[in-house]
């Protein structure tokens, strides 16, 4: 599927986020970013994409919330035309140990990371159906992608995270016929936490085969590959500079 004419929705507009917004837009795409509370990321990410020549917007909304995950696809419709890939990127990433965890810190970490890749997708399917396709890249972990847990402290990630892999098999299997092709992308070290220090930094430099972070690009690149493609689909690529090896 080309790019160019096409309207993304991306569940996530700062860092990375707005690096693949602004990658898409490169190609032609008009793109709607979601943001929680980084009102400012996601106005600069719209401003970017609008210097690129192509329609930018910027949707508040709590993923959390069931009904805001319909809300935003339909936003996107109503204000550009259409909706052709929707890029699931919002997740909540803290580590939290497991006698600690609460009910709510399990459901808030589902409902963000699991529940709203569904939701977002289901409603995003009617209007890539009514156009003959579509595309939805969602996003796992290298660590979930592993198919087993390494790092304590990370129960509830670890989990929605796996069962994002599962989400995006089952979807693929149930909208292939429609030319919808589901797929997802594991992230490894792409950019440094924030804060990180620099022994930090280089620990994860030095269990990575290819000794470095990746960058915000290569998200991007494989992203608009996977929008590209019109034959890969049910996959999780991980892109982690050989982490899953080691």
């Amino acid at each position: 599927m080309t790019i160019s004419g096409r309207v993304a929705l991306i569940t996530g507009g700062k860092r990375i986020g707005a690096t693949v917004a602004r990658r898409l837009a490169e190609a032609g795409a008009d793109v709607a970013v979601v943001y929680h509370r980084s009102r400012s990321e996601a106005d600069e990410t719209v401003a970017s994409v609008g210097a690129l020549g192509r329609q930018g917007r910027a949707w508040q909304a709590d993923l959390s919330d069931a009904e805001a995950c319909a809300r935003v696809v339909s936003a996107t419709v109503a204000d550009l035309g259409r909706l052709d890939i929707l890029v699931n990127m919002a997740s909540v990433y803290r580590s939290i140990s497991l006698n600690m965890t609460t009910a709510v810190d399990w459901d808030e970490q589902i409902a963000v990371d699991l529940r709203a890749t569904f939701l977002c997708s289901q409603a995003a399917v009617p209007h890539m159906r009514r156009q003959g396709g579509g595309r939805i890249v969602n996003f796992s972990d290298w660590v979930a992608a592993s198919g087993r847990p390494r790092y304590a402290g990370y129960a509830p990630y670890y989990v929605a995270k796996r069962g994002v892999i599962a989400v995006t098999e089952a979807l693929a299997l149930e909208l292939a016929a429609d030319q919808i092709l589901v797929n997802a992308i594991a992230p490894g070290p792409i950019v440094p936490l924030s804060g990180a220090t620099t022994q930090e930094i280089a620990a994860v430099e030095k269990e990575t085969p290819l000794g470095r972070y990746g960058g915000e690009d290569e998200i991007a690149r494989t992203v608009c590959f996977l929008v590209e493609t019109d034959f890969v689909t049910g996959e999780t690529i991980r892109v982690d500079g050989g982490r899953h090896v080691k």
